[in-house]
């Protein structure tokens, strides 16, 4: 049986998850991305979760500026909401954009959604048909179409019940539209600038060639959903393949045993896990990095950091997000970036996007311990990265507050003295390419 380190674990991982390549760049300062780039990312990396909290930006913008940089996010917004689509909302992982051509092989999941849907959904399909059968007429005839709209319209004609406010506590008609979406017969067109879904059927969003594909059986839906994670992650345990979209262990182990026979998975050691783990191989012999350069803060809802037991057997990462945890109690912050530099994560930053005031403000700063690496050091790459950050949100200042162990060297690396905060500038607010640092510029070796 093969043999990993750690470190070569760490990095066929970052490779696998995009992470150590040159960022798009162009010496006339054109904008680099291009939808090339992102259908590049939806072919390795399949989802991009979705999350309705932002705070510097949406969950499933982050990811592709942690590996391409400075984007424009209507590229995004062009893949999930326009004809060709590249990516459709379902659950994948969680709440999810995910590569449409995986629609067939989530059929399955759409099919248990009489067992599988959360409560309310299952309850509103059983308990309230007359309803659900009118909302998907309306979605029929007025399609794409809101909630709020699909409302209006039934509570004019007294089929529908008054609500008293959105959000978590759901209208009736909203449980009806969500029952549909996740049983497979609505579908999200896109979302609005408000970020709410807009709903369809399936077959004027799905590409004809993708909606009339046949189904697969269960079988055959995880082993593809497995293939898909296996090539995302590089390397992992099963949990961590069944964790990527959800799985069942049960169906996720004999998806294993299929690729494995086919030669696609690889059974390997990795020192320091005690889990039986396996290597991505189908796509040709495996080349691991000898060191991956990069530089990147990482979303929450990242798909690097998805398992968060795998972050910590990894990278030694030890995250929890505390969006959840009243603030008096939260340990690092509100909505909490960790900062990958190279092969390791070296620091964590709460984040803040102040557009009235026209500042990115870093809430707390904290240095991640024993990595080897100077406060002065990861200063300078990190805020390196904020810059990047506050150019890409069109932020003119980025702002350190004096919270965290890693504040003080933060604010004097550029200037700025222990416990006040730290004002930068920003002069080339657009979207266009910055000016490439070596970890951008230099390939792996």
């Amino acid at each position: 049986m093969r043999e990993l380190s750690l470190a070569q674990a760490r990095r066929v991982a970052l490779a696998a998850q995009g992470f150590g390549r040159p960022r798009p760049s162009r010496p006339d300062g054109a904008r680099a991305v291009t939808m090339r780039d992102v259908q590049g990312l939806v072919d390795r990396l399949a989802q991009f979760q979705i999350d309705t909290i932002s705070v510097v930006a949406r969950a499933h913008q982050f990811p592709l500026f942690s590996r391409l940089g400075p984007y424009d996010t209507a590229l995004l917004e062009r893949a999930v909401g326009q004809s060709p689509r590249r990516l459709v909302e379902y659950w994948g992982h969680a709440a999810s954009m995910v590569d449409v051509r995986l629609h067939p092989q989530l059929r399955f999941r759409m099919a248990r959604a009489a067992d599988e849907a959360w409560g309310g959904m299952r309850s509103i399909a059983t308990e309230e048909s007359e309803l659900v059968a009118a909302v998907l007429q309306e979605v029929r005839g007025h399609g794409p179409i809101g909630a709020r709209q699909v409302e209006a319209a039934l509570l004019a004609r007294g089929e529908g019940r008054e609500r008293e406010h959105w959000g978590w506590n759901w209208s009736q008609t909203k449980r009806a539209l969500e029952w549909l979406f996740w049983s497979g017969q609505v579908t999200s067109a896109r979302r609005t600038a408000s970020f709410e879904r807009l709903y369809d059927l399936p077959e004027r969003v799905i590409p004809a060639s993708i909606h009339q594909a046949s189904t697969p059986t269960d079988a055959e839906a995880h082993v593809e959903l497995v293939r898909r994670s296996a090539r995302a992650l590089g390397v992992g345990s099963e949990a961590c393949l069944a964790d990527y979209f959800r799985l069942s262990r049960v169906e996720t182990r004999a998806a294993i045993a299929e690729l494995a026979a086919r030669g696609e998975l690889e059974e390997v050691r990795v020192n320091g896990w005690a889990a039986r783990t396996w290597l991505w191989i189908g796509d040709g012999p495996v080349r691991i990095p000898r060191r991956i350069r990069a530089r990147a803060l990482v979303s929450p809802f990242d798909s690097l950091v998805f398992e968060r037991s795998r972050a910590l057997a990894l990278f030694g990462l030890d995250y929890r997000i505390e969006i959840y945890v009243p603030e008096a109690q939260r340990r690092h912050g509100y909505y909490v970036y960790p900062f990958l530099l190279d092969e390791q994560f070296v620091a964590r930053v709460d984040l803040k996007a102040d557009r009235p005031a026209g500042v990115l403000r870093v809430k707390a700063s904290w240095l991640e311990p024993d990595t080897g690496l100077g406060a002065d050091e990861v200063c300078a790459e990190l805020l390196a990265e904020l810059h990047e950050v506050a150019r890409w949100q069109q932020l003119g200042e980025v702002v350190v507050e004096p919270r965290g162990d890693l504040a003080a060297a933060l604010a004097a690396s550029q200037g700025g003295q222990p416990g006040h905060p730290l004002v930068w500038k920003g002069s080339d607010i657009d979207h266009g390419a910055a000016a490439p640092t070596d970890r951008q510029k230099e390939p792996n070796s």
